[in-house]
């Protein structure tokens, strides 16, 4: 058994290097499965733009994985 502690990052994708709408859009939209332009909506952004924004963060997300 290992004493080692357990983190956030241990459990899920490490969030930290996003930004705030970032992190908004990808929590919303892939962890809460709310669709992009219901967010878009709520967050008064065009769907374009949270679709960039989920682009980027998975993108920076993926580069973290690497």
């Amino acid at each position: 058994m290992s004493s080692e502690q357990a983190t956030l990052v241990d459990f899920g994708p490490d969030l930290s290097t996003l930004t705030e709408a970032e992190r908004e859009a990808y929590v919303a939209c892939r962890e809460n499965d709310v669709g992009v332009r219901e967010f878009a909506r709520r967050t008064d952004r065009r769907p374009g733009t949270v679709g960039n924004l989920l682009r980027r963060a998975e993108d920076k997300l993926e580069e973290g994985s690497t």
